[in-house]
């Protein structure tokens, strides 16, 4: 019988939206045997939010104070003491998923199904290579256990149900001694996050300025949306690279995503490819983004923007 185990992402005491569209993924494999389990020194809170998720049968609640930071050396081995029962053992494939799930299968001594973007069956898995210009079929031994990653801009989040059992799962193992946290550093941004925002509004090259770039803060800010960068843009010094979106950046679905300046190579349409409606602004009406948009406006992004803005303003 197929078991999956989710291994939760959370930060703050709340849970990642990860998670739920890791359950979607799961339940195309095992419609009513997914449990997920919540790494914490304090996993109440967030395991209360996890047994919220549809289609969640089981939270399993792992507390202990080596847990406070997601170390992936101090996780590996608590997630492979839960493992031994479950045919399937699913991260999501964010900083967190990439960091923890390749220790996982090592210490399972197992292969790894990274980017899992479509379910065919249990062990059937589609995912991207060669930066997403090919999507291929790969399948798992039915008698090995499955470790994979899950892409989330793939997937929806699952709904809510009434909540399932939490339980309490004690797990002894010895810890590595070679890793230890020292400190967290991360931007702090009143604005949504970029993985997980409904609405995206990205610059270019073409903004040629990290001052110039206030302007796509500024539209942003007036949709309520999260902010991205083109590689270029990232490259040129205009904005930090956690704001990179596209293959060598984040992979993102937001329902709206709008390109402001730029042009639109490959591996920044690998990682939009998801988004439900695309809004590109360019002078340049050959860019290449304009193949892959709902929407394009050939026109100067410092007369268009702001326009836009002042029409976001009046409505």
């Amino acid at each position: 019988m197929t078991q999956i185990l989710i291994i939760a992402e959370h930060a703050d005491g709340r849970l990642n939206p990860s998670t739920a569209k890791c359950v979607t993924a799961a339940r195309r494999m095992a419609p009513s045997a997914v449990h997920v389990a919540v790494f914490a020194t304090d996993p109440a809170a967030v395991a209360a939010q996890a047994a919220a998720v549809e289609g969640v049968g089981k939270v399993l609640a792992v507390a202990n104070p080596a847990n406070a930071n997601p170390l992936a050396h101090v996780l590996a081995p608590q997630v492979v003491a839960l493992a031994g029962a479950y045919t399937h053992v699913l991260g999501p494939s964010t900083t967190f998923g990439k960091d923890l799930m390749p220790v996982v299968a090592a210490l399972l001594g197992e292969a790894m199904v990274s980017d899992i973007m479509a379910v065919v069956d249990a062990h059937t898995f589609q995912r991207p290579i060669y930066a997403g210009n090919a999507i291929i079929t790969v399948q798992a031994s039915p008698g090995r256990k499955v470790v994979g990653t899950v892409r989330n801009a793939s997937f929806p989040a699952a709904g809510t149900q009434a909540a399932c059992a939490v339980d309490a799962a004690p797990v002894s193992v010895a810890l590595p001694s070679h890793t230890r946290f020292v400190e967290l550093k991360s931007g702090a941004s009143d604005r949504p996050d970029l993985q997980t925002a409904g609405r995206v509004v990205s610059g270019g090259r073409a903004l040629g300025s990290a001052d110039a770039f206030g302007i796509i803060y500024e539209l942003a800010d007036s949709l309520g949306a999260g902010v991205g960068a083109s590689r270029a843009a990232v490259d040129a010094g205009y904005v930090p690279s956690d704001m990179q979106v596209g293959q060598t950046g984040k992979i993102i679905a937001p329902e709206l995503y709008i390109a402001i300046g730029i042009s639109g190579a490959i591996q920044h349409l690998t990682g939009i490819k998801d988004a439900g409606t695309i809004v590109a602004i360019n002078k340049d009406a050959e860019a290449p983004i304009f193949e892959v948009a709902d929407f394009g406006l050939v026109a100067d992004l410092f007369k268009a923007v702001p326009e836009l803005k002042a029409a976001l303003a009046v409505g």
